[in-house]
């Protein structure tokens, strides 16, 4: 707990330090909502391990000209991602019709912008954190290179990206299909990835069915 607040406080602290836009500042030192925080603290920060490349509050102007706040803005190098909590209350029980039309257009123009947007359910942080941290590693897998041990062979390599790309563990038979190799290679290249401590087996005790990464 301690951990998170003050890498927490660092960070928020830090955008506010380096912010020169008036409007966005005013919304910083106010603090962020309750869902962001508890994104950051059950989801993003066990996930990622670091704040590196996340903006709160992130300004940015749609093709109404109308100036638009994200909740979190994701920038590593000239990606563009933006991650936005939906609450469970007024704001989503009681939405009217204009309301609702305001965000198809925020989401809509966006998206037209060449953001990648990924809106979380604050129940989803609450009641489904394992399947929230397995989303946010697909997220970033939109905008980074995952990176794989040199030592590695192109198939156990190729075998990693496949597996972080998706929300679920792998089976053998998609391994063998996605890599175009024999399910006896597969099986190889499986034992050596979790010999080497990269995958663990999700399902089957005589002979594994399914495998997920190991930090998951």
């Amino acid at each position: 707990m301690k951990q998170f607040q003050q890498t927490y406080d660092d960070w928020l602290e830090e955008n506010i330090a380096n912010e020169k836009n008036q409007r966005r500042k005013e919304l910083l030192i106010k603090g962020l909502g309750h869902g962001t925080i508890e994104f950051l603290r059950h989801i993003w920060l066990p996930t990622v391990g670091s704040f590196d490349h996340l903006y709160p509050e992130w300004e940015v102007r749609d093709l109404n000209n109308r100036y638009r706040y994200l909740d979190l803005a994701y920038h590593p190098g000239n990606g563009k991602g933006c991650i936005e909590i939906q609450g469970y209350g007024p704001h989503a029980r009681d939405l009217d019709v204009k309301r609702f039309k305001d965000l198809c257009w925020r989401h809509s123009l966006l998206a037209l912008e060449g953001w990648t947007i990924l809106p979380i359910a604050y129940l989803s942080i609450t009641d489904e954190p394992r399947q929230c941290q397995q989303l946010i590693l697909a997220f970033l897998g939109k905008f980074l290179a995952i990176h794989t041990p040199s030592h590695l062979s192109w198939h156990e390599a190729e075998t990693l990206r496949f597996a972080r790309r998706l929300l679920r563990p792998i089976s053998p038979h998609e391994v063998s299909q996605h890599l175009r190799i024999s399910d006896r290679q597969t099986r190889r290249v499986l034992h050596t990835l979790v010999k080497s401590n990269f995958l663990t087996i999700a399902s089957g005790k005589t002979r594994a069915r399914t495998y997920r990464l190991t930090h998951l």
